[in-house]
């Protein structure tokens, strides 16, 4: 990958690995033994030689051990570990080896002083006065059906699929991964709700998936604030009398509505609630989307009439988010979806081939660690860097592509962090050329961002 010699292995100098480039190579040798990985000086497969393998071939697909002895023959040629060697190595100590580089990774800890500081306070926008604008949601991936008994996911008298459903929470304010959970298919967005840290001064903006009275409560006592859209069923009070309101009545007889109401749990919860109605197109689309959602079981009637609205509820009560601003605000919500998109449109992070639990684990952290590597350590670097100099604006789905179109890329981009003159300004050039924004009439979301922050 890059030519710098190694210091984790006792064999003879090789190149730098992707592990090696980012932690401490001490570190990396007391953890491997502190996981129980390396019981004695390893002879063929040491843990460093292992994750680079694992990191680089997963990026490809869904790596056989004999791919991976493959890759750690051809950086180490006198080692040539067998498959089943590695095979024996994709255990327990291993999974707990690459669960605590990721648990550093998000936590910021024992990174090389070579990637370079934390991005500069003036390179950080602040936004509104909040300390983390979170973001989360879930996506399914498919999982090999001898799986199915662990993860469950969907069977009928025909067939059987086995899912698993990954959780991601991501703080737009410092553009970091800050939280990820590999759960069963059956564990769903509503029951995860309540898993997420939330702390004071935090903004929250998920999907209605995982919206309930008592979670939104929950914010109000960790003093954050959160963002919804409106979920069907959900019942409010009046806040004088604490009765149901008929909403739709409510927003029949006003062009727009923007009030203060309580919600049906037991603390009543007071939320704002804020409404605009759509064009008739956007409203029939919503209803056809439901009707098929529903499998036959037409939606009610007072359901399909609320479709031609679009309806917040906040526990923002300042007056100088009005409804535009806070619809604006909630739709940077979108930015989970583009980083599950490069998960599995540019890292292949839902491919998958039939293995055990403890190696499909494995496998899934191993690309959770490259991931979380190219969002916290990487892009936020390298968007200040290329603004400060060129005034342009990366991509993070045009950069996941192009560090996942090789693994030297990754290294090149650790490496560029450090260096300076002619070295740093090639890269720059690529960059600039394959990973930044296209000029367009659309804003793309970094001057989105801008534009609210």
């Amino acid at each position: 990958m890059l030519s710098t010699p190694s210091l984790c292995s006792p064999h003879s100098p090789r190149r730098l690995t992707i592990g090696e480039a980012i932690f401490d190579n001490d570190y990396l040798l007391e953890l491997a033994k502190s996981s129980g990985f390396h019981k004695r000086s390893p002879r063929k497969i040491d843990a460093c030689s292992l994750l680079a393998s694992i990191c680089a071939e997963s990026v490809k697909g869904s790596p056989s051990c004999n791919d991976l002895a493959v890759s750690i023959e051809a950086c180490h040629p006198e080692a040539g570990p067998s498959r089943q060697a590695v095979c024996l190595r994709l255990g327990q100590p291993f999974e707990t080896f690459v669960h605590r580089l990721l648990e550093d990774v998000i936590a910021g800890k024992n990174p090389c002083k070579q990637i370079g500081g934390p991005v500069s306070p003036e390179g950080v926008q602040s936004f509104a006065g909040y300390r983390r604008v979170l973001v989360a949601d879930s996506t399914i991936i498919k999982l090999p059906a001898h799986l199915f008994a662990e993860f469950s996911g969907v069977s009928n008298a025909f067939s059987k699929v086995c899912n698993a459903r990954i959780q991601a929470s991501y703080d737009l304010l410092a553009g970091q991964l800050v939280d990820f959970s590999i759960d069963s298919y059956s564990k769903n967005d509503l029951t995860a709700a309540s898993e997420l840290h939330i702390e004071a001064g935090d903004l929250v903006l998920r999907d209605r998936g995982y919206l309930t009275a008592d979670e939104i409560q929950r914010h109000r006592d960790a003093g954050a604030d959160c963002i919804y859209r409106h979920k069907t069923g959900t019942i409010y009070l009046d806040p004088e009398t604490l009765k149901p309101i008929d909403l739709p009545a409510i927003l029949r007889s006003n062009g727009q509505l923007d009030i203060m109401l309580r919600l049906n749990n037991s603390t009543h919860t007071p939320v704002r609630l804020l409404a605009a109605p759509v064009d008739e197109e956007t409203a029939n689309l919503r209803r056809m989307k439901a009707r098929k959602e529903t499998h036959g079981h037409n939606p009610s009637k007072a359901v399909l009439e609320l479709m031609g609205w679009t309806i917040l509820i906040t526990t923002i009560d300042s007056a100088q988010y009005d409804f535009g601003r806070l619809l604006a605000i909630y739709g940077l919500r979108w930015r989970i979806e583009v980083i599950f998109k490069a998960w599995k449109s540019h890292m292949n992070f839902h491919i998958l081939h039939r293995v055990s639990k403890i190696q499909m684990i494995i496998l899934l952290k191993a690309r959770l660690l490259l991931i979380t590597c190219c969002t916290n350590i990487l892009f936020r670097r390298l968007e200040n860097s290329i603004w400060q100099r060129y005034k342009r604006r990366i991509s993070l789905l045009k950069l996941m592509k192009f560090l996942s179109a090789a693994p030297a890329n990754i290294l090149r981009a650790l490496r560029n962090l450090s260096a300076h003159g002619s070295k740093a300004q090639g890269f720059d050039q690529a960059l600039l050329r394959y990973c930044c924004y296209d000029k367009r009439l659309r804003r793309n979301y970094s001057e989105t961002w801008e534009a609210l922050a």
